[in-house]
């Protein structure tokens, strides 16, 4: 197990990737926190990992809020002794961030994704970056997606808002690597499997039925598939595992071939 004994917390728990990035966490051996904005589907997570064999923790925690994400983590220190890995996969819904073109977006429309992605991330990871410090060791994480690095249609601030957040990545490995903290990203495509990816297709579909959308999400691969939940899960275990030791200041590819790099 590449996560025995080691203690995560992750950030919107409750979402798809989420969830999957804390099953995989519990299935290589470690001990998970679990937060999110609304409790029942954070729950329902950490029956699953329950099931499976795992120990999960479960708080309501809004990780836009600085003093409940910092309330929240020194509670998680005081039970299991410290924090190892922080994964921060927050979301937001869909239908406030795309499908309104540039020339017509508001303003604020356009800022309320960089605003609460970056700060979310910066929030989350200053506060385990805190603690981490003391013991000279752990993994700062986050998710990001190809609009950071590609320009799309209708996006209107949700491309800005993750390429910040990988700019952050690469900042925060520059300040804390030299106290033991590595700092990575992972950047998957677009996944049906999702929640937000359908109401990406509802908000800018383009006419096409969902499974020619999905169709078309797997020709822009290099497989010709789409990436798998459970495939981000295991990649996120191995970037928060001594395995990937040398790895920070990076945000890693998931594209599948989407994206060149």
């Amino acid at each position: 197990m590449m996560l025995k004994d080691k203690v995560a917390v992750v950030y919107g728990a409750g979402g798809a990737i989420g969830g999957a990035v804390a099953r995989a966490f519990a299935r290589d051996g470690a001990t998970v926190f679990l937060t999110g904005r609304q409790r029942a589907p954070v729950d329902a997570v950490a029956k699953d990992i329950a099931w499976a064999g795992g120990c999960a923790d479960v708080a309501v925690v809004d990780a836009l809020d600085d003093h409940a994400v910092d309330t929240h983590l020194q509670s998680v220190v005081d039970k299991a002794g410290r924090v190892d890995i922080s994964f921060n996969a927050i979301g937001l819904p869909a239908t406030n961030v795309v499908g309104v073109p540039l020339l017509e977006i508001d303003a604020d429309m356009f800022s309320y994704p960089i605003a609460s992605y970056t700060r979310s991330y910066f929030l989350t990871a200053r506060a385990a970056a805190r603690r981490m410090i003391a013991n000279r060791s752990g993994v700062i994480m986050t998710i990001t997606s190809l609009p950071a690095r590609a320009g799309g249609l209708l996006l209107g601030g949700y491309g800005p808002a993750h390429a910040a957040k990988e700019a952050l990545t690469r900042s925060l490995s520059a300040e804390l690597s030299p106290h033991g903290i590595r700092v990575v990203g992972l950047r998957p495509h677009g996944m049906p499997e999702t929640h937000t990816m359908r109401e990406v297709y509802e908000r800018k579909g383009g006419g096409l039925t969902w499974e020619q959308f999905q169709g078309y999400l797997a020709s822009t691969t290099h497989p010709k598939r789409v990436m798998a939940l459970a495939e981000v899960g295991n990649v996120a275990a191995f970037m928060a595992s001594d395995h990937a030791s040398g790895m920070t200041g990076t945000t890693v590819n998931l594209t599948m071939g989407s994206l060149d790099d």
